[in-house]
């Protein structure tokens, strides 16, 4: 039986697994309201007794939290990181409004405004045209306390001590308040990004006779420094005015020592090479939005977001024959990129009748990518001080300027067919130019048509059935349209780059079942996922000649992704546990596309087999005290990376977090953090061929591990 046949059968079982563990009976917890109108209401009184410091203390207590926060993430490829432009939808919302920002977004906030400043918390399962964003999901809310003066400072101060003994701070402080019309927040953060890699590679022969070892250690020594800043004015007149600012600089370098023992010579013999990889990287971000509210109930918007990120990365690697001996340098990569984005987006809402709603408006963004690559190699030939000292290796397509310049103009029509049942439908057309300039001129003109249907009948008060379909259009990568290194292959330093490559296009069809268990017992949740997906992006054959073989990211056809996503998070009241929350999940997933490279069928990349997710919590409040861990682990295979001459099996990722919480001296919260407790070793596969992968001339097994050992983590915490 074809395996997407047997996929599509594991669906349909789980639909109705999922349909029967809603109807399971729960009659546990502390009480809390009841949804209304599609929306559930936290009181801040409802955490009192947990001594939550931030936002993020108050959300961990919420049954079914994860649910809402990763709502449009039905399969691997969903995330905002594939979104294009600003777009009208978003997960979290702070008094009823979306924060203008990409970089600088909702979801980094929570932990920088403190429990006190907290009214009350929505979930919102609901669609309107009274809302700030479009609902594709759930939507969290969180609604600050109103006051003439209120003000609130947040510390946090954390040691972080790696498997290799270093020892890193991390640290953060938020100022955040009112003052009449003005709401304000200021924070300022420090995180260490320090990681302590080692990684283990046997290569073999065809006929599993050793080849060579390969040990190596990387250090990357990263400190993240963020200054943020969010602030609005709330006018008598009904106007509405934010600004929201972001700075971020991160400075990751890297050192890695490797050594290599060739078994075909006799006796082996161990080479070592040296590499060092300086880097700097910075980014910031400006946004903004204004608000008219008319007397007749209509309301003029108006969003705004420019950014840019600076990156700078240089790989040095020397040779040497004994450890600490002499050394010669045999390779020098240079890579710079300057990303910019300038997106406004407008629009006008107002009710047409009782029950209905309309948006119209139009979005511009202009997105630049400018990039440049230096290759230097130790080969006879003049060398270059701007090339590291080493001989310049002419690389096409080596320095390059992407400018996208894309319009698009949208309508929504919300319609609350009865009480129960609601219908949202919105119509996107784009246009868009690409234009490259540098060492390849080109431009393309591209025009697409999203339209997007959002279904939900409430059941009953806590069960919710959703059926969407909608076309979605992916961001490209502007770093594929020209030479880029290759951090997947060390036996490869650079890829080419595709100036043809255009957007994905996929049908995205989503049903989804959604029970709330009754007196806060918890939630539950099915979604099950269909997508066709045009002009998937994979490797294409563009070699000069059959005896020298290159490949770059390119259009490889059309695919079909399927899928099952199962999550609950239950109260353990009924088991004697009453201060117990259990979250649970299962992702699986199947896809298939009829590769051109490779001449036969493979799965679409990212879309793996999928995850199991197993998390508990326990809070004590009468100690002030709270346990717990969260576990995740990738289902084994189908993590493949095909290329023109080898194919990349990358296995599952497992990681298993503990930590312990107490409120204790002074008031403040005292965190202890285990993370990556099991210590995962990350391992793939790599098989390399004689000419194309296709024939099956196999001339080499690598097989490899890495890991980046256990992290502990200390935090103390509070609010002034």
């Amino acid at each position: 039986m074809n395996r997407f046949v047997c996929a599509r059968l594991f669906v349909r079982k789980g639909i109705f697994v999922a349909v029967g563990l809603a109807f399971m009976p729960a009659v546990w917890a502390q009480a809390a309201p009841e949804p209304d109108n599609s929306t559930l209401t936290y009181p801040a009184a409802y955490f009192a007794e947990f001594e939550p410091v931030s936002v993020n203390d108050m959300l961990n207590q919420i049954p079914g939290i994860s649910l809402a926060l990763d709502a449009n993430n039905g399969g691997s490829s969903s995330s905002n990181n594939n979104n294009r432009g600003l777009g009208a939808s978003s997960q979290i919302l702070i008094d009823g409004k979306r924060l203008a920002g990409k970089a600088n977004e909702a979801s980094e906030q929570l932990s920088r405004i403190a429990a006190a400043q907290v009214d009350h918390i929505e979930i919102i399962r609901g669609t309107s045209s009274e809302l700030d964003v479009r609902n594709s999901g759930q939507i969290v809310n969180i609604v600050l306390v109103k006051g003439a003066s209120r003000s609130s400072l947040a510390a946090e101060v954390g040691v972080n001590r790696f498997h290799d003994g270093s020892v890193k701070p991390d640290g953060l402080l938020a100022y955040s308040g009112q003052n009449g019309t003005l709401d304000y927040r200021l924070s300022a953060a420090v995180k260490s990004g320090y990681e302590a890699l080692q990684s283990r590679e046997l290569s073999l022969h065809p006929d599993l006779r050793f080849n060579d070892a390969i040990v190596f250690e990387r250090i990357r020594k990263e400190t993240d420094v963020t200054l943020n800043a969010s602030l609005t004015y709330q006018s008598v007149l009904g106007d509405r005015m934010a600004l929201n600012m972001l700075y971020n600089e991160a400075d990751p370098p890297a050192d890695l020592l490797r050594a290599t023992t060739n078994f075909n010579l006799s006796p082996a013999i161990i080479t070592y090479e040296r590499e060092a990889l300086p880097a700097t990287l910075d980014n910031w971000e400006i946004g903004g939005d204004y608000e008219h509210g008319f007397s007749g109930g209509g309301r003029y918007k108006a969003l705004f977001i420019v950014n840019e990120k600076n990156e700078i990365t240089t790989r040095e690697r020397y040779a040497s024959a004994t450890l600490g001996g002499a050394e010669s340098k045999n390779l020098y990569l240079d890579t710079r990129s300057r990303y910019r984005e300038r997106i406004l987006r407008t629009s006008y809402t107002w009710n047409l009748t009782e029950g209905q709603g309309m948006e119209v408006g139009v979005e511009r963004a202009q997105t630049i990518q400018d990039s440049a690559l230096k290759r230097g190699l130790a080969r006879p030939g003049v060398p270059s001080p701007d090339y590291g000292g080493l001989v310049p290796v002419p690389q096409p397509n080596a320095v390059s300027t992407v400018e996208e310049i894309r319009y698009e103009v949208f309508a929504v029509h919300n319609w609350q067919i009865n009480p129960r049942l609601s219908l949202e439908s919105s119509l996107v057309t784009e246009f868009s130019e690409i234009e490259q300039t540098g060492d390849v001129h080109n431009r393309r003109d591209f025009q697409f048509l999203k339209p997007k249907f959002d279904l939900r009948y409430d059941i009953s008060r806590s069960f919710q059935f959703r059926a969407s379909i909608d076309k979605f259009v992916s961001q490209l990568s502007f770093a594929d349209f020209s030479a880029n290194v290759n951090n997947r292959d060390d036996d490869q330093d650079t890829v080419a780059g595709n100036p043809e490559l255009e957007q994905e296009q996929w049908w995205r069809y989503t049903f989804n079942l959604d029970y709330r268990l009754p007196n806060d017992g918890g939630a539950l949740n099915s979604r099950v996922f269909y997508y066709e997906i045009d002009n998937a992006i994979g490797k294409i054959d563009i070699s000069p000649s059959p005896t020298n073989l290159v490949s770059t990211n390119g259009n490889v056809g059309n695919g079909k992704v399927l899928g099952v996503n199962l999550d609950a998070s239950i109260r353990l009241g009924m088991f004697g546990l009453p201060g117990g929350l259990l979250t649970a999940g299962v992702l699986v997933q199947d896809s298939e596309i009829k590769d051109p490279l490779i001449n036969d069928l493979r799965r679409i990349v990212p879309f793996d087999r999928g995850n199991v997710r197993l998390g508990f919590r326990y809070d004590i409040p009468a100690w002030s005290l709270n346990y717990g861990f969260n576990y995740r682990d990738g289902i084994d295979g189908n993590r493949p990376f095909w290329d023109i001459d080898n194919v990349l099996f990358l296995g599952s990722n497992s990681y298993l977090n503990v930590f312990a919480e107490k409120v204790g001296f002074g008031g403040l919260s005292y965190r202890l953090e285990l993370n990556n407790l099991l210590d995962h070793q990350s391992c793939r596969e790599r098989r390399r061929f004689n000419g194309y992968l296709r024939d099956g001339a196999l001339r080499e097994i690598e097989r490899s591990c890495t890991q980046v050992g256990t992290q502990l983590a200390f935090k103390v915490r509070g609010t002034f």
